[in-house]
């Protein structure tokens, strides 16, 4: 049972009609903002798509539609923020490549009447670097990292409806660079228990660069994304499948060379050969599709299964694919604490792995 702790009188109800008027309005105060439906990549603050969370990375990278007690999934979609998350911590850690490393901590509460909170850092650590001048002589070291703020709400417009948002004040400094943009995530979520079935929408970055890296004022676009989600899980099996769509707001998400644009040669004929309209259009539409899966073993141990189609097409080595585009992950619950580990397939060189830990303070409350 969750226990709702009441705010302070001086606090302001907010009705869900508000709240839905003031998300409108902050994105249709930023959807202006030039170049917001770009291809995907050569923006500002790409870090703001990276994953966090072990279990996101193992069934593909995307959680628009997860709605669960996970607090990792608010970061993906403010409207899965409910109160199952009420007092609940969780800590994330990624060891990525050539001494990167990324992660994200948040703590969420829930106010009878009023809504859910949650407050979360989202930092990545690109490392320690050595300075050069024009003539190559070493100069001072220096470091390079980009944080963002995530100030998240969320509150029930009926038993099946909920929307959020998430404002994020960003901040970026490489070498003697630095950015400021705001953001902001809004998103809707049907979830209806009794079927076991959820349906989100969510827009991810809707914002502006507000100061830049360049002496000139230009601005560079952030990384707006358009995600839709299903997950399905089934009564008689330990079951649950999902299904996301990223990056909707953009139909093409190809990158082709001058080679590509005129068609594939046959090593040994030489000649020419186009592909058909259906496969262009199979491969345009699965860019968008990442595809998921977790297998529950009993209450205490989720197996986790992914595969993000673009990331293998972009990614793979066409004479030795291997695994790429594909992730798992393990998920064990020990005592009061749940660890999480998830590895995605990035490269035929290898991939990332990822460390989650979640905790309900609550259930300390109780022993102490």
């Amino acid at each position: 049972m969750i226990r709702y702790y009441p705010l302070k009188p001086f606090c302001v109800m907010i009705r869900y009609r508000s709240m839905i008027r003031l998300t409108f309005f902050i994105m249709m105060l930023l959807i202006n903002n030039k170049g917001l439906v770009a291809q995907p990549g050569g923006k500002a603050f790409q870090f703001l798509d990276v994953t966090n969370s072990a279990r996101v990375a193992a069934i593909g990278g995307k959680a628009p539609a997860v709605f669960d007690d996970d607090l990792n999934m608010p970061f993906h979609n403010p409207g899965l923020l409910n109160d199952q998350m009420h007092n609940h911590v969780v800590l994330n850690y990624v060891d990525y490549f050539a001494g990167i490393n990324y992660g994200y901590v948040s703590y969420a509460r829930s106010y009878e009447g009023i809504g859910n909170f949650a407050l979360g850092i989202h930092y990545l650590n690109y490392g320690k670097f050595q300075g050069a001048d024009e003539t190559g002589a070493f100069t001072k070291t220096f470091r390079a990292s980009d944080y963002a703020l995530n100030i998240i709400y969320s509150r029930r417009i009926d038993s099946l409806f909920s929307v959020g948002i998430n404002l994020k004040p960003i901040y970026s400094s490489l070498e003697s660079y630095n950015s400021f943009a705001l953001a902001v995530d809004a998103g809707v979520v049907y979830h209806n228990p009794g079927v076991m079935f959820t349906a989100a929408l969510v827009l991810r970055n809707v914002g502006i660069q507000v100061s830049t890296y360049y002496p000139n004022g230009e601005r560079e676009p952030l990384p707006f994304d358009i995600q839709l989600g299903l997950s399905q899980g089934l009564k008689h099996a330990p079951l649950r499948f999902f299904i996301m769509g990223d990056h909707l707001e953009k139909w093409d998400l190809t990158y082709q060379t001058e080679e590509d644009k005129e068609g594939a040669v046959n090593e040994l004929t030489g000649e020419t050969t186009d592909q058909s309209k259906f496969d262009v259009f199979a491969d345009k539409f699965m860019r968008h599709v990442t595809l998921g899966g977790e297998v529950l073993i009993g209450k205490n141990v989720v197996v986790s299964l992914g595969y993000n189609y673009r990331r293998r097409q972009e990614m793979k080595i066409d004479s030795k694919p291997g695994l790429v585009g594909f992730s798992f992950g393990l998920s064990v619950r020990i005592t009061k604490f749940r660890i999480s580990y998830g590895r995605p397939f990035t490269h035929l060189a290898g991939g990332s792995n990822h460390f989650s830990l979640g905790l309900n303070l609550n259930e300390f409350y109780k022993k102490f």
